[in-house]
């Protein structure tokens, strides 16, 4: 029977893998079988660039903590040599990685996955796999964003090469404000006539005193 110290660091180990679980977008579980040294060394590297956390877990441990964040259905898959990629920002890397990796060497075999708190089913593992990486995503998203701004700067260079200058290039106001100012001049004329017509009234009022 375990004595108390080692019963203790099972209990630890559980809960860490439990918030390790808990935190995780996605996961895949993986028998590691036949690997080489190298061949592992490799795949670790792959996973650690990517932001992904790879362990060799005890399947009984896992077994516990899988069913505190209710992910049951692993039970039936929990035996023989088990490795865990996880990853608590990038819920794609996990499988796309493995499954690249799987592609090069038959030695590994993926076991089974789980994505947003549920488990995954092999093909559904292998579709993830091909969906775009968040990195390649933003890329997408960042090209379309600068789409306009290339074509404005193709077409400031343009102008510059055809002779004008940069200081040349205004921005004039739109074409419909323009009879805005041509209405002031009637006003201002209305307002002057008045003040035109004053001395003919004056010298009017002259004549008819001197009469």
């Amino acid at each position: 029977m375990p004595n108390a110290k080692v019963l203790e660091q099972k209990k630890t180990a559980v809960a860490d893998l439990i918030e390790k679980l808990k935190v995780a977008q996605a996961g895949v579980l993986v028998d590691y079988r036949g690997l080489t040294v190298s061949e592992d060394t490799e795949l670790r590297r792959k996973f650690r660039e990517a932001g992904v956390e790879y362990t060799v877990v005890k399947n009984s441990l896992t077994r516990f903590a899988a069913k505190e964040v209710g992910l049951d259905e692993l039970d039936g898959i929990l035996h023989g040599p088990t490795s865990l990629a996880i990853s608590d920002s990038d819920p794609v890397a996990p499988a796309k990685i493995i499954s690249d990796f799987a592609k090069g060497n038959d030695k590994i075999e993926i076991k089974a996955g789980f994505l947003d708190g549920k488990v995954i089913s092999l093909d559904e593992i292998k579709t993830l796999a091909n969906t775009p990486s968040r990195e390649t995503l933003i890329a997408k998203i960042m090209g379309s964003l600068n789409a306009p701004i290339s074509n404005l700067v193709r077409t400031l260079q343009a102008l510059v090469d055809n002779g004008v200058e940069p200081a040349e290039i205004k921005l004039d106001a739109p074409a419909e404000e323009a009879p805005a100012a041509e209405e002031v001049a009637p006003v201002a004329e209305a307002t002057e006539a008045p003040v035109e017509e004053a001395p003919a009234a004056e010298e009017a009022a002259e004549e008819k005193t001197e009469e």
